[in-house]
């Protein structure tokens, strides 16, 4: 049972990376007010940019960087469409997410089935042998060794910063923040494009380190999934590290159900991690209700001087 246990974390682990990077990114761009719900059109788009990359380098640090500014480009789209024009953001993201589906399908049919030299797992040296824990994380590929800094990085960036302190100005109250001389355009276009960035590299670590194959739509909801994990860690990097893992926990869990041989129908496997996110964001939405811990107060409302 212990070594059961320990197979399912690890895979908890690694199936929750490409759902950590997007909703870390997402929280960045929502803190600053604006709500971007592009997340799933731009993995696509990274992973896609991410795996021909490796294919044709052969270097899958070459393609999540490629992943990267794929990512953060298509993300400059919604900024344009929401800093910028001020168009609603809600319909701008769903327009971003069927942009970059329909684009990373048709641009990607060309390497369907094409074997790539992804990343791999790497056993850290000295603690990867700790009981329990070594197993579950230090025998991981380099993506998910990149998401342990990324979270207290954007941790540190959005508490201990003078620029966490503006983004957070501006997504609660931009007004105010102009005031006091903060460029509010400039502040939500840095973070919708690092959101972009950290969206395209969730894409990527499926392509380039969970599979090593391009699938068309191979995120499958995740950066739906990444929307509504912001929710639940209440805009904070390190509560989100919780909901990305129990969603890789459940996703791994019936993975391994399968392998198993159980009787359950398989449908009702693959459907189990989404329904257990909507069952955990329904909790996570009365515990925020009852601690008054809200949404920044400017999501999603347009902003200029002039009104």
């Amino acid at each position: 049972m212990s070594v059961f246990v320990t197979a399912v974390c690890a895979a908890a682990v690694r199936a929750g990376t490409s759902v950590l990077f997007a909703t870390l990114g997402e929280i960045f761009a929502e803190r600053s007010g604006v709500l971007n719900l592009g997340v799933e059109g731009m993995m696509l788009v990274g992973a896609l940019a991410g795996f021909v990359t490796t294919v044709r380098t052969g270097n899958p640090w070459l393609g999540a960087l490629a992943a990267g500014m794929a990512g953060g480009l298509l993300s400059l789209i919604h900024g344009v469409l929401a800093v910028t024009l001020r168009a609603n953001q809600v319909a701008s993201g769903l327009a971003l997410t069927i942009f970059g589906t329909g684009l990373s399908a048709a641009l990607g049919r060309g390497v369907i089935g094409v074997p790539a030299a992804g990343f791999h797992a790497v056993a850290l040296p000295a603690i990867s042998r700790i009981p329990f824990l070594g197993p579950v994380l230090f025998q991981q590929d380099p993506l998910v060794y990149l998401s342990y800094l990324v979270v207290p990085a954007a941790w540190f960036v959005l508490y201990r910063t003078r620029w966490g302190l503006d983004i957070r100005a501006v997504g609660e109250h931009p007004e105010a923040a102009d005031a006091m001389g903060i460029d509010v355009a400039r502040t939500r276009y840095a973070c919708v494009a690092a959101g972009g960035v950290l969206a395209g590299l969730g894409g990527t670590f499926l392509s380039t380190a969970y599979t090593s194959m391009w699938i068309e739509n191979m995120t499958a909801g995740r950066g739906w999934i990444a929307v509504a994990m912001v929710i639940f860690a209440t805009w904070d990097p390190l509560r989100a590290v919780v909901g990305a893992y129990l969603f890789g926990g459940v996703n791994a869990l019936q993975l391994n159900l399968q392998a198993a041989g159980t009787s359950l129908p398989i449908y009702l496997l693959l459907m189990a991690p989404y329904v257990f996110t909507i069952a955990v964001l329904v909790f996570a939405t009365r515990e925020t209700a009852r601690k008054r811990l809200g949404a920044p107060a400017a999501l999603s409302v347009p902003y200029s001087r002039t009104g």
